[in-house]
Formats: structure tokens, sequence, C-alpha cells
């Protein structure tokens, strides 16, 4: 519960510039309508996936978390510091990853 209540603290301020840009009324409120489908599109994801996830083995969840995590640090890899990689662009999530992967096998070596 307390990782679900930082994902909504932590997308506090995203969604609210997220809204805030354009003209104010109407088309504000599509956008935050917008933003609160998709936090209710994730929350259903959240559910199904554990309903069918949560009663397999041990190691079949600990495949899918870490597929997951590789996931998630290529997105912010491509999402947010592109700039460091700008020759390497399309193998950034990769090498990203694998520049995770050695640091993770390294502080538990």
């Amino acid at each position: 519960m307390v990782t679900v209540a930082a994902v909504f603290i932590s997308d506090a301020p995203g969604a609210g510039r997220f809204g805030g840009h354009g003209a104010r009324g109407a088309r504000q409120g599509v956008r935050l309508r917008r933003v609160g489908m998709i936090a209710a599109a994730s929350m259903v994801s959240a559910v199904v996936g554990y309903a069918v996830v949560g009663g397999l083995s041990a190691a079949v969840v600990a495949t899918v978390t870490a597929v997951a995590a590789g996931a998630i640090l290529a997105m912010v890899a491509d999402t947010m510091i592109p700039e460091a990689f700008e020759d390497t662009r399309l193998a950034m999530g990769v090498i990203t990853v694998c520049g995770f992967l050695v640091s993770f096998a390294l502080s538990h070596a």
C-alpha cells in the first residue's frame, strides 16, 4: 500500500502540469479526465495482474517482476536521460539496464 501511495504522490506534480497546459476551462477538464482515465486503467491493470500472477510460483513471479523492472528502467532511460546517449539512441535502454545489472551483481558479490 505504501508503494501505491508513493506512486500517486510522485505523479501529482506531473498530473498538474499535464492538466495546466493550454487554455483554461473545457480543454483543461478534458486533460484532467484523461489523466483520471489513465489512473483508473492502471488500477484495473494492477488488480487483473495480481489476480493472474498472484497464484503462480515464486519463480514465475520473480521472472515477471524482473522483466517489468527492466522495462521501467528502459523507459526511464529513453524518456529521462536521452541527452546522455545522443549517439546510441536506439540502444540506450539496453545499455542502461546492463549498467544496472552490473551494479546489482557487484553489490551482491
